[in-house]
């Protein structure tokens, strides 16, 4: 019989695993870490980082396999907006003006490869 608690549990340990991952893989992509789970009430972003002039707002999706659509089917136009909204929240509250340029992007694992795509939405 399955325990909800330690799935929740194994899904979080995973998922922290691939964000790990995704953090080293945009070091090495030259990216500057600035935030990983930013949370407020309404969301939260995986990973904020900065790329030269631009602030990257991140979505990290893992999927064990390209079966049922892969992990990029999982960013949804609900997750999209939320996601938005959170970066809103971040732009806000750290006073980033007009002359900051922000993007969305996501880094897909699935199964041992990683993609990172840059303006993902």
């Amino acid at each position: 019989m399955n325990n909800p608690k330690q799935d929740q549990q194994n899904k979080r340990a995973i998922g922290g695993r691939q964000e790990d991952l995704a953090c080293r893989f945009l070091t090495q992509e030259g990216l500057t870490i600035l935030e990983r789970n930013y949370r407020v009430k309404i969301g939260e972003i995986d990973i904020i980082a900065r790329e030269g002039d631009v602030i990257c707002f991140i979505e990290v999706k893992y999927r064990a396999s390209k079966r049922y659509g892969g992990a990029s089917y999982a960013i949804s136009t609900q997750k999209q907006q939320k996601i938005r909204k959170v970066a809103q929240w971040y732009i806000s509250s750290h006073h980033l003006g007009s002359s900051t340029f922000f993007r969305f992007d996501a880094v897909l694992i699935e199964g041992e490869e990683i993609r990172y795509i840059r303006n993902a939405w």
